[in-house]
């Protein structure tokens, strides 16, 4: 910063010599001519010829004046220039200072430091970017610090249940038959299934999933996808109906989509007790492909309607089955692989008891980011 005090100072001195030394050097150089001119004039008025001693002697007297008055002149307007640069350099140096001092402890991990704004409004909008970035970065890391407590809490149960599991059995308090087993393997299974959707959230959230969207029937895909959780939903005693009528073309990725439409089926199936319906629905609106998932079951509170979709949200009071083994961000994977279409997934539900529509669009021409990435399972 000093360095930068020092050149606008010096930037200036330059600019006044610069004109000092332009000025004197034209002066210099029209100050005889015009001065012949008019004592010319003067003498044939006076009836005297240009050129007599007496005129070249004042001409050269009143160079010298103007010189010497100009040199004056120019070294009044250096000190001034040094004044008003050393100025206007601690007014711009300064808050480029705390500007300064403010990234540095921003990288440092103080992300609440803030920059008064200056009132230049060049400098004032650096300012503010520089907040805006420790904003920022402070919202990443609060999100980062949740995550691992999030990760943390959601790895802690499955890991006890293995872990009782393991030593009752080493102690032969319990034995080591299928059932046992089969529920250690359960919560393995659990634990690998959260394994792959944190690193399928992490690549979504980065905006690099992968995608390869090509000409897609979106209504077979929802079709078959449906027919493949048919046999869970009879086992929990619901009616499955797909409404579908004929094709709906869209430029999309099929396994993407269909890891969308699983998930939020399977998510309706163990949300509706015995006895309820669910109903998945396919057609083109307005160059857009709509798959809606509606359900009778337990429904959402308004408030909860955006917060299903963070990351390991549970509904309070939603009932849990020994199945239900998600990972709590399947939610979250599905809007962000709909919305790297280009499209958007919304949930509505008329409360807490009414079951809950969650309804997707697609842009039938494209329109997402093509990306690379794990593939991953279905979330």
């Amino acid at each position: 910063m000093n360095r930068v005090a020092v050149r606008l100072v010096l930037s200036h001195l330059v600019v006044a010599l610069l004109g000092g030394l332009a000025t004197v050097l034209v002066v210099r150089a029209l100050t005889p001519v015009i001065f012949d001119r008019t004592a010319g004039m003067g003498g044939m008025m006076m009836g005297r010829g240009p050129g007599s001693g007496t005129q070249q002697q004042v001409r050269t007297q009143v160079a010298d004046a103007v010189t010497q008055a100009i040199g004056v002149g120019l070294l009044v307007g250096v000190v001034a220039a040094a004044g008003f640069g050393a100025l206007a350099a601690t007014r711009l140096v300064r808050p480029l200072r705390r500007v300064g001092e403010t990234t540095r402890l921003i990288a440092q991990g103080r992300y609440d430091v803030h920059v008064e704004p200056p009132r230049e409004r060049e400098l004032a909008t650096l300012a503010d970017d520089v907040n805006t970035l420790g904003r920022a970065l402070s919202e990443t890391e609060a999100r980062r610090t949740r995550l691992l407590g999030e990760v943390a809490h959601e790895m802690r149960t499955p890991l006890t249940v293995v872990d009782g599991y393991v030593e009752g059995m080493i102690d032969g308090v319990l034995p080591t038959g299928p059932e046992q087993l089969g529920k250690v393997a359960d919560e393995v299974r659990r634990l690998r299934r959260l394994a792959e959707d944190l690193s399928a959230l992490s690549w979504a959230e980065e905006g690099r999933l992968a995608l390869e969207p090509r000409p897609t029937d979106v209504a077979a895909l929802v079709t078959a996808a449906g027919e493949r959780l048919r046999p869970q939903a009879e086992d929990a005693g619901l009616d499955l109906v797909l409404v579908v009528g004929g094709p709906v073309e869209a430029v999309v990725d099929p396994d993407r989509v269909a890891q969308v439409v699983t998930n939020l089926v399977g998510n309706a199936v163990r949300a509706t007790p015995a006895g309820g319906r669910v109903e998945v629905a396919v057609w083109a609106a307005s160059g857009s492909a709509v798959v809606t998932v509606e359900d009778t079951g337990e429904g959402l509170a308004a408030e909860d309607l955006e917060r299903v979709f963070e990351r390991f949200y549970r509904v309070p009071g939603r009932r849990r089955s020994g199945a239900d083994t998600g990972s709590g961000i399947g939610l979250t994977i599905a809007r962000d692989i709909v919305r790297a279409h280009g499209g958007d997934l919304v949930a509505t539900s008329d409360g807490p008891g009414r079951g809950a529509r969650f309804e997707v669009t697609l842009p039938q021409q494209g329109g997402g980011r093509v990306t690379r990435g794990p593939a991953g399972p279905g979330a």
